[in-house]
């Protein structure tokens, strides 16, 4: 009997094992079909050293073909600063790309290549159709492997990884390593849903956290740049966030002077409940939607405010430019016989990461998070707050602060928006607090 038994169960095993082997797919065939739309990117870029010369480096990424005439699609910081870009095609052809347009609020690229050989575009897909749970292919080039195929599931969607004002990824735990940057992610159709861009790291390699830009943005962006060979955004001047209750809608924080929302009567703490008539439950959505509007176009906005639902309309102006600050020029440091200082503290306070040595000299718990204040400027804006010698930063805007790496990138994205206020939050020996500090 006990035989019987151990032969019966013995097969009833194969017969699970069987069963269970035959409903896992196979991705070959659907991989073969992908391979020669997906191309590597190579890139040299000269980058300075403390020696005062200019030494050439290497970096790899991945792209994709969107059109038989030679367009590809890749992220921007893959190609940012590139001296020289040079594309390998999947039958091994090496050719260079020019940059046709970037875009640094959505991390995307477009190149262009002329060859004889007959190229293979991709299809975009839905993004919005994706379900958590659905399977997806990432395609690209891990640490110049070339070529590599990894598989995993839509993870969940409409992540915010606060790498900038339009986040919406998909996330997937299919393996996305340093070099797959810029690659194709696909659904199952064999249709690009999305771009990998990011993963979520403590050693550098995939841990199963990836980030995909979805492929929804990604080519409104990119006929943009197709077109134009830069991205036109429509903008209204409003800083937001989500309320309270997520369902009651979307909060506004703040109204740029003179900009189209302030002219149409727009006022912080007012809620914005629908969009056109659509209802608004996401900052990130809300954020995206006006940004894809067109110059002049007419906005329709049904808020809340005191608790009476008002309608404003807004007319779209054009997002103005982020400037970034010019170097000066070697003819210029040249000139200069005074030695170089810092520039001023845009806050009027110094900030260290956290050590043991300072955790001790301020008498600070030894879990503290953040970033410590090593010392203030009199008459500041921060000192006549109240902040002090050995007060903690713990977050910014209500982000959380790491380092002080962190902490200046959030600073950074202040003055980018005009020089706004910035909300602090404050750990000192008695108890956590809200500072909001006017920058220089």
């Amino acid at each position: 009997m006990t035989k019987k038994l151990t032969f019966v169960l013995f097969i009833l095993t194969l017969i699970i094992a069987s069963s269970a082997k035959a409903q896992l797919p196979s991705f070959a065939d659907l991989t073969e079909k992908l391979l020669p739309s997906v191309v590597n990117i190579s890139t040299t870029i000269l980058e300075d050293n403390p020696e005062g010369t200019q030494p050439e480096t290497e970096t790899l990424g991945s792209g994709f073909i969107i059109s038989k005439d030679g367009y590809i699609v890749t992220n921007q910081h893959v190609i940012n600063k590139a001296k020289v870009i040079n594309i390998i095609l999947y039958n091994n052809e090496k050719c260079e790309a020019e940059v046709i347009g970037e875009d640094k609020q959505t991390d995307l690229a477009l190149l262009k290549i002329s060859t004889p050989t007959e190229l293979v575009p991709v299809i975009f897909g839905d993004s919005d159709a994706l379900r958590v749970g659905d399977w997806v292919l990432a395609i690209g080039n891990p640490f110049g492997l070339g070529g590599s195929v990894t598989a995993g599931i839509v993870s969940a969607k409409s992540r915010d990884i606060e790498s900038g004002s339009y986040d919406n990824f998909i996330q997937t735990d299919a393996a996305i390593n340093q070099g797959n940057s810029g690659g194709p992610m696909f659904n199952l159709k064999g249709e690009v849903i999305g771009i990998n861009s990011a993963i979520f790291s403590s050693t550098g390699e995939s841990m199963g956290i990836g980030f995909a830009t979805p492929s929804k943005m990604a080519q409104w962006v990119i006929n943009q740049l197709r077109r134009n060979g830069k991205v036109t955004r429509g903008w209204i001047g409003i800083s937001i966030k989500p309320a309270l209750n997520a369902e009651d809608g979307i909060l506004v924080t703040r109204i740029t002077e003179n900009s189209p929302a302030q002219k149409a009567g727009f006022m912080a703490g007012d809620i914005i409940h629908k969009f056109n008539t659509i209802p608004i439950t996401s900052a990130t959505n809300l954020s995206r939607i006006i940004a894809e509007s067109a110059v002049d176009e007419l906005l329709n906005f049904e808020i809340i405010r005191n608790g009476n639902t008002e309608n404003i309309q807004v007319r779209a102006a054009e997002m103005p430019e982020i400037i970034e600050p010019k170097k000066q020029s070697e003819e210029e440091n040249e000139s200069i016989d005074l030695p170089l200082q810092p520039a001023p503290s845009p806050l009027g306070l110094e900030i260290s990461n956290i050590t043991p040595e300072l955790l001790n000299k301020y008498n600070l718990p030894q879990n503290s998070k953040g970033v410590i204040i090593t010392n203030i400027e009199e008459q500041s804006d921060a000192s006549t707050k109240g902040m002090k010698e050995g007060n903690l930063i713990t977050k910014v805007d209500k982000k959380e602060v790491l380092d002080t790496i962190s902490f200046n990138d959030y600073i950074k994205e202040a003055q980018n928006e005009n020089n706004r206020p910035v909300l602090l939050t404050i750990q000192n020996a008695e108890a956590e607090h809200f500072v909001a500090i006017k920058l220089r």
